[in-house]
């Protein structure tokens, strides 16, 4: 709606093959007035406004804008040493260069687009059956993985992990994806081609099932495939997620419960290195 009233405010006006442009009601605002207004949209609105006119450029540079797009706790969030020119640069390093909170074990970002709040759960703070046993599960460093020391998996039959969150740390009113983020070695035996059970959903409420493949059926195995089963796909980081199911949250006072689970077949299993659990406002909201 905002768009579409700064789209006429340029007061475009035809005479003949002459187009005149006219002044703008904005224009005679001040512009901290405009500011002001930009800051109840969104950012994606904001970078929109900035292209309208001079006046309203000046306007979204101001951090008033920007401050509004901030997480209200956003100075414990950011190193004290670390200095910005404004709240759009910062904003935007919220954005590119996710943050570790929780003694590590989660890592916060936010969408750039939105302002929605994004979470990543390390493995670390999920729990795994067997998972503290070396011989089923080991806790590894790697360079490209977010936190310290993250699972992988050695050799289970039974493999079962299940989250827990508070919905205090994702936005109101917003609909959310979950992933499990993950890499795989030597097509990951004895769990990669086979469907693996996933539940999303909020504690006292019935949780969306999903199945899921951490590989998919490959060669001659490819007739077995199931359509309804999600395959993963690769992240601009080199990790691969699978879609394990959506929720809503609504009111920001509710336990979230995320279950991954394979227990029907015989197999050990091997070759997974699981960095978390990661939670994205959906496409569709």
């Amino acid at each position: 709606m905002m768009q579409a009233t700064m789209g006429q405010k340029q007061g475009v006006e035809s005479r003949g093959d002459i187009i005149t442009t006219g002044p703008s009601p904005f224009d005679f605002l001040p512009e901290d007035c405009i500011s002001k207004i930009i800051s109840f949209t969104s950012p994606r609105d904001a970078c929109v406004a900035a292209s309208v006119s001079k006046s309203f450029e000046s306007a979204v540079k101001s951090d008033t804008v920007w401050e509004k797009f901030l997480p209200p706790e956003y100075s414990s969030l950011i190193p004290r040493s670390r200095v910005f020119s404004s709240k759009k640069e910062l904003y935007l390093t919220l954005c590119d260069d996710p943050v570790l909170i929780e003694d590590g074990k989660k890592s916060f970002w936010l969408e750039k687009a939105s302002g929605k709040r994004c979470i990543m759960l390390s493995s670390k703070e999920v729990w795994i059956t067997w998972g503290s046993s070396p011989q089923y599960w080991r806790w590894v460093s790697i360079p490209e993985s977010r936190f310290e020391k993250i699972a992988e998996l050695l050799n289970v039959c039974w493999f079962e992990i299940r989250a827990g969150m508070h919905t205090r740390y994702l936005s109101p009113g917003t609909r959310y994806s979950v992933y499990i983020v993950f890499k795989t070695e030597d097509g990951c035996p004895g769990l990669g081609d086979i469907p693996v059970e996933a539940g999303v959903g909020l504690v006292g409420q019935e949780s969306s099932q999903n199945l899921i493949y951490f590989v998919g059926p490959s060669g001659r195995r490819r007739d077995r495939e199931r359509r309804d089963v999600t395959r993963p796909k690769e992240r601009e980081d080199g990790w691969m997620e699978a879609e394990l199911g959506e929720l809503y949250n609504g009111s920001c006072c509710d336990d979230i419960s995320v279950s991954v689970v394979e227990i029907k077949s015989p197999y050990w299993k091997r070759g997974l290195i699981i960095q978390g659990f990661e939670f994205r406002p959906s496409k569709t909201q």
